[in-house]
């Protein structure tokens, strides 16, 4: 299916289109976590009713904290199916992370309780028995994948925060597992938690260096 980009983004294009040819059940797709040194990649995957009301959904990287949290329970309520998929920093060592974002992908189609007609995906292609649309920056351009992808965030930000509480001096409540300079330091002065992945370089350097946390 091929869109006319226009210089305007108007984020209903894709749904727009495919709701024109008959199809209702569609779904978006998105990831979070491809570049952090911990936790698992999540994905989400969302069908949305034709009829809903997100005012101000887009990009979550483009959201605050506090309008990410309040369009997640407005997405909650509203979705027709949401299903969940991730893969651990183990499945991500084994695999590296571009097979393990595809499989955490596909996952969380299986787990959303309805079987979509056709899939939007943020630029990941996916080889599926069902028809698929890969968008690049797709969180962008299309309503549904922005609705995975803060769904994805919320998730993955939230389990964050509970590593935090364990262990507060990788401050994991701010950067969320991304390489920042608090968390490379206090990789090197305390270790590698079993979390961490082991396959990127700073987790590397800093199990050479320091080894694991104890």
């Amino acid at each position: 299916m091929k869109i006319k980009e226009e210089q305007e983004i108007d984020n209903y294009q894709y749904e727009r289109a495919l709701r024109n040819e008959k199809i209702t059940l569609i779904a978006g797709v998105d990831e979070v976590g491809r570049g952090p040194l911990i936790g698992p990649v999540v994905t989400a995957c969302v069908i949305l009713p034709e009829k809903f009301n997100l005012p101000g959904l887009t990009d979550s990287k483009k959201l605050s904290i506090k309008k990410r949290e309040m369009l997640y329970d407005l997405i909650k309520e509203q979705a027709l199916g949401i299903g969940i998929g991730m893969c651990s920093a183990k499945e991500i060592d084994q695999f590296n992370i571009y097979e393990a974002t595809k499989i955490a992908m596909k996952r969380a189609i299986l787990a959303c309780p309805i079987k979509p007609e056709h899939i939007l995906i943020d630029a990941m292609p996916l080889d599926l028995s069902i028809p698929t649309t890969s968008i690049i920056k797709g969180d962008l351009k299309s309503i549904t994948i922005s609705a995975a992808s803060v769904i994805a965030k919320v998730t993955r930000d939230r389990m964050l925060d509970e590593l935090d509480l364990m262990y507060p001096m990788y401050d994991f409540k701010h950067n969320k597992g991304y390489p920042t300079k608090k968390h490379l330091a206090a990789l090197q002065q305390y270790g590698v938690l079993k979390e961490h992945r082991r396959s990127y370089q700073p987790v590397i350097d800093a199990l050479n260096t320091k080894g694991e946390f104890v």
